[in-house]
């Protein structure tokens, strides 16, 4: 199959609003309309509870890794390149889908897809390194700009597929998290980032 093709369906898939459908479909919420807007996993959690929210980061992490480890397959012998473009392709429908206008989540769990396909121990690291954050300060985006900068290391340093081509994709889209986190960093900046500690909400 052309690997353009196979780009624009990694797009497509990464833009399924995982969240949206579970909030609309399911309780009848637009997760657009209530806590922080956003299309993630963190704000279903926050606005519709675990048990809503487990299933949406389960398919969000699965839309990053699927089409790398699947798409490479459909083409044959082509640049590994292709296979981290898959996922950028996948990552960046997340945060732009075009279903609901071009919004989205932050992409921390589509790119923990990728991650799990290509560096698998990386992303166990950044995981770890996610959670400690998140016991720690109760803020989920601190834990992500955690995970985000200690993911290219760990890559540097740990097994992993494709060489210097993953580790110089990894910095790019540590960058790209960290840009999706804008809006986050200033809150916290100021103090004003929301907590779940603060809020009541049991980790």
């Amino acid at each position: 199959m052309n690997p353009y093709v196979l780009l624009v369906l990694a797009y497509a898939a990464g833009a399924t609003p995982t969240s949206y459908v579970m909030g609309k479909g399911v309780y009848g919420i637009d997760l657009r309309t209530k806590g922080s807007g956003n299309l993630g996993g963190t704000n279903a959690f926050r606005v519709l509870g675990w048990k809503a929210a487990l299933p949406v980061v389960a398919v969000d992490v699965l839309k990053g890794w699927f089409p790398v480890w699947y798409f490479p397959q459909l083409h044959g012998d082509v640049p590994w390149a292709w296979a981290l473009a898959y996922g950028a392709a996948a990552i960046v429908g997340h945060v732009f889908s075009f279903w609901v206008g071009f919004k989205g989540g932050k992409g921390v769990a589509t790119s923990g897809g990728v991650f799990l396909a290509v560096a698998p121990l990386a992303l166990l690291g950044g995981v770890v390194a996610w959670s400690l954050v998140m016991i720690a300060t109760g803020i989920s985006s601190a834990g992500s700009l955690a995970a985000a900068l200690i993911v290219p290391v760990l890559v540097f340093f740990t097994p992993h597929q494709g060489g210097d081509v993953t580790f110089w994709f990894t910095v790019g889209l540590a960058v790209f998290v960290i840009w999706s986190h804008r809006s986050n960093i200033g809150r916290l900046m100021r103090g004003e980032e929301s907590s779940f500690k603060k809020s009541g909400v049991a980790l």
